[in-house]
Protein backbone atom coordinates (compact mmCIF):
# COMPACT_ATOMS: atom_id res chain seq x y z
CA UNK A 1 0.00 0.00 0.00
CA UNK A 2 1.30 3.44 -1.00
CA UNK A 3 2.10 6.03 2.14
CA UNK A 4 -1.15 8.44 0.96
CA UNK A 5 -3.50 5.49 0.55
CA UNK A 6 -1.73 4.51 4.28
CA UNK A 7 -2.60 7.70 5.43
CA UNK A 8 -5.89 8.44 3.66
CA UNK A 9 -7.23 4.73 5.52
CA UNK A 10 -5.60 6.23 9.11
CA UNK A 11 -7.72 9.61 8.37
CA UNK A 12 -11.22 7.49 7.14
CA UNK A 13 -10.51 5.42 10.45
CA UNK A 14 -10.62 8.73 12.30
CA UNK A 15 -13.22 10.21 11.24
CA UNK A 16 -15.30 7.43 11.42
CA UNK A 17 -14.12 7.38 15.27
CA UNK A 18 -14.66 10.77 16.14
CA UNK A 19 -18.29 10.64 13.90
CA UNK A 20 -19.94 8.34 16.85
CA UNK A 21 -19.48 11.97 19.07
CA UNK A 22 -22.94 12.26 20.40
CA UNK A 23 -22.37 15.74 21.39
CA UNK A 24 -22.73 17.83 18.52
CA UNK A 25 -21.47 21.31 17.54
CA UNK A 26 -22.28 24.02 15.09
CA UNK A 27 -19.47 25.78 12.77
CA UNK A 28 -19.03 29.30 11.58
CA UNK A 29 -21.25 28.63 8.75
CA UNK A 30 -24.24 26.79 10.61
CA UNK A 31 -23.47 23.42 9.85
CA UNK A 32 -24.12 20.71 12.57
CA UNK A 33 -21.02 18.52 13.40
CA UNK A 34 -20.56 15.18 16.20
CA UNK A 35 -18.16 17.89 18.20
CA UNK A 36 -14.64 16.00 18.05
CA UNK A 37 -14.88 15.73 14.23
CA UNK A 38 -14.98 19.02 14.09
CA UNK A 39 -12.62 20.13 16.33
CA UNK A 40 -10.75 17.32 14.33
CA UNK A 41 -10.81 19.06 11.13
CA UNK A 42 -9.61 22.13 12.76
CA UNK A 43 -6.58 20.77 13.24
CA UNK A 44 -6.10 19.19 10.24
CA UNK A 45 -6.78 22.86 8.41
CA UNK A 46 -4.91 24.91 10.39
CA UNK A 47 -2.10 22.18 10.32
CA UNK A 48 -2.10 22.90 6.43
CA UNK A 49 -1.73 26.36 7.31
CA UNK A 50 0.74 27.12 9.57
CA UNK A 51 2.80 23.53 8.53
CA UNK A 52 1.96 22.42 5.48
CA UNK A 53 4.93 20.16 5.10
CA UNK A 54 4.45 18.73 8.11
CA UNK A 55 5.59 14.60 8.32
CA UNK A 56 2.27 12.35 8.31
CA UNK A 57 2.81 11.41 11.75
CA UNK A 58 2.80 14.61 12.56
CA UNK A 59 -0.33 15.25 10.51
CA UNK A 60 -1.93 12.11 11.83
CA UNK A 61 -0.80 13.21 15.87
CA UNK A 62 -2.71 16.60 15.46
CA UNK A 63 -6.05 14.66 13.92
CA UNK A 64 -5.98 12.59 17.03
CA UNK A 65 -5.48 15.16 19.66
CA UNK A 66 -9.19 15.00 21.01
CA UNK A 67 -10.01 11.22 19.19
CA UNK A 68 -12.94 10.08 21.21
CA UNK A 69 -12.35 12.24 24.15
CA UNK A 70 -16.84 12.09 25.17
CA UNK A 71 -15.21 8.59 26.21
CA UNK A 72 -13.37 10.09 28.70
CA UNK A 73 -15.28 12.55 30.74
CA UNK A 74 -13.75 15.31 33.34
CA UNK A 75 -16.77 14.66 35.50
CA UNK A 76 -15.07 10.93 36.03
CA UNK A 77 -12.69 12.41 38.29
CA UNK A 78 -12.38 14.73 41.05
CA UNK A 79 -13.34 17.96 40.37
CA UNK A 80 -10.39 19.85 41.83
CA UNK A 81 -7.05 20.47 40.44
CA UNK A 82 -5.59 17.15 41.24
CA UNK A 83 -8.43 15.64 39.94
CA UNK A 84 -7.93 17.95 36.67
CA UNK A 85 -4.47 16.84 36.18
CA UNK A 86 -5.18 13.27 36.46
CA UNK A 87 -7.78 13.59 33.62
CA UNK A 88 -5.55 15.20 31.55
CA UNK A 89 -2.94 13.02 32.06
CA UNK A 90 -5.23 9.73 31.37
CA UNK A 91 -6.04 11.64 28.55
CA UNK A 92 -2.99 12.01 26.71
CA UNK A 93 -2.48 8.10 26.89
CA UNK A 94 -6.24 7.47 26.28
CA UNK A 95 -5.70 9.63 22.93
CA UNK A 96 -2.84 8.31 22.12
CA UNK A 97 -3.53 4.50 22.36
CA UNK A 98 -6.54 4.92 20.63
CA UNK A 99 -4.83 6.65 17.64
CA UNK A 100 -2.78 3.90 18.33
CA UNK A 101 -4.83 0.62 16.93
CA UNK A 102 -6.22 2.84 14.49
CA UNK A 103 -3.10 3.43 13.25
CA UNK A 104 -2.36 -0.40 13.57
CA UNK A 105 -5.43 -1.26 12.06
CA UNK A 106 -4.52 1.02 8.65
CA UNK A 107 -1.59 -0.49 8.44
CA UNK A 108 1.15 1.38 9.73
CA UNK A 109 3.87 -0.42 10.79
CA UNK A 110 5.11 0.24 14.55
CA UNK A 111 7.75 2.68 14.42
CA UNK A 112 5.63 5.33 13.00
CA UNK A 113 2.70 4.23 15.48
CA UNK A 114 5.08 5.26 17.71
CA UNK A 115 6.46 8.66 16.72
CA UNK A 116 2.45 9.41 16.50
CA UNK A 117 1.85 8.15 20.23
CA UNK A 118 5.00 10.25 21.27
CA UNK A 119 3.16 13.52 20.15
CA UNK A 120 -0.26 12.74 21.07
CA UNK A 121 0.53 11.47 24.41
CA UNK A 122 2.90 14.78 24.60
CA UNK A 123 5.91 13.61 25.19
CA UNK A 124 9.01 15.92 25.21
CA UNK A 125 6.99 19.11 24.94
CA UNK A 126 9.94 21.42 23.27
CA UNK A 127 12.53 18.82 22.94
CA UNK A 128 10.57 16.36 20.66
CA UNK A 129 10.01 18.77 17.11
CA UNK A 130 6.91 16.35 16.53
CA UNK A 131 5.10 17.51 19.80
CA UNK A 132 5.94 20.97 19.96
CA UNK A 133 4.62 21.58 16.17
CA UNK A 134 1.47 19.66 17.61
CA UNK A 135 1.28 21.86 20.12
CA UNK A 136 1.78 25.12 18.31
CA UNK A 137 -1.47 23.59 16.16
CA UNK A 138 -3.43 23.03 19.16
CA UNK A 139 -2.86 26.63 20.58
CA UNK A 140 -3.25 28.24 17.47
CA UNK A 141 -7.08 26.21 16.90
CA UNK A 142 -7.54 27.48 20.45
CA UNK A 143 -7.02 31.36 20.05
CA UNK A 144 -9.25 31.10 16.52
CA UNK A 145 -12.10 29.14 17.49
CA UNK A 146 -12.59 28.09 21.56
CA UNK A 147 -10.69 31.18 23.04
CA UNK A 148 -14.31 33.78 23.31
CA UNK A 149 -16.45 30.17 24.04
CA UNK A 150 -14.02 29.56 27.01
CA UNK A 151 -14.30 33.48 28.05
CA UNK A 152 -17.95 33.45 27.65
CA UNK A 153 -18.75 30.51 30.07
CA UNK A 154 -15.83 32.28 32.90
CA UNK A 155 -17.24 35.84 32.88
CA UNK A 156 -16.09 35.80 36.51
CA UNK A 157 -12.08 36.07 35.37
CA UNK A 158 -10.71 39.66 35.81
CA UNK A 159 -8.32 41.33 33.70
CA UNK A 160 -5.19 39.99 35.58
CA UNK A 161 -6.67 36.08 35.56
CA UNK A 162 -7.23 36.56 31.48
CA UNK A 163 -3.44 37.57 30.66
CA UNK A 164 -2.27 34.75 32.69
CA UNK A 165 -4.42 32.24 30.74
CA UNK A 166 -3.17 33.68 27.38
CA UNK A 167 0.36 33.72 28.58
CA UNK A 168 0.31 29.92 30.06
CA UNK A 169 -0.96 29.58 26.38
CA UNK A 170 1.64 31.79 24.25
CA UNK A 171 4.14 30.19 26.64
CA UNK A 172 3.76 26.56 25.22
CA UNK A 173 4.35 27.76 21.66
CA UNK A 174 7.45 27.97 19.23
CA UNK A 175 8.65 31.02 17.85
CA UNK A 176 7.44 30.12 14.73
CA UNK A 177 3.83 30.22 15.93
CA UNK A 178 3.97 33.19 17.70
CA UNK A 179 5.26 35.01 14.55
CA UNK A 180 2.25 32.93 12.52
CA UNK A 181 -0.42 34.40 14.76
CA UNK A 182 0.81 37.69 15.01
CA UNK A 183 1.14 38.13 11.21
CA UNK A 184 -2.15 37.75 10.51
CA UNK A 185 -2.23 34.08 10.00
CA UNK A 186 -4.87 33.28 12.51
CA UNK A 187 -8.43 35.26 12.91
CA UNK A 188 -8.52 36.71 16.92
CA UNK A 189 -11.15 36.36 18.57
CA UNK A 190 -12.08 40.46 18.22
CA UNK A 191 -13.26 41.25 21.63
CA UNK A 192 -9.96 39.92 23.41
CA UNK A 193 -7.84 41.10 21.33
CA UNK A 194 -7.04 44.25 23.30
CA UNK A 195 -6.19 41.62 26.17
CA UNK A 196 -4.00 39.35 23.64
CA UNK A 197 -1.98 41.89 22.62
CA UNK A 198 -1.22 42.99 25.86
CA UNK A 199 -0.64 39.58 27.28
CA UNK A 200 2.17 38.91 24.38
CA UNK A 201 3.46 42.15 24.50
Amino acid sequence: MSQQALFDKAVELYDAANSEDPNQETDENGKQWPKELLYSHRMAEMQQRYAPDAHDAVKLAIRAQHIQRWKSPRSDYPMDRIGYLKWRTDLYKFHADTAGKLLAQAGYDEAFIERVKQAVGKKSLKSNPDTQQMEDVVDLVFIEHYMLAFASKHPEYDEAKWIDIIQKTWNKMSDEAHAFALAGNIKLPEPLVPLILKAVS
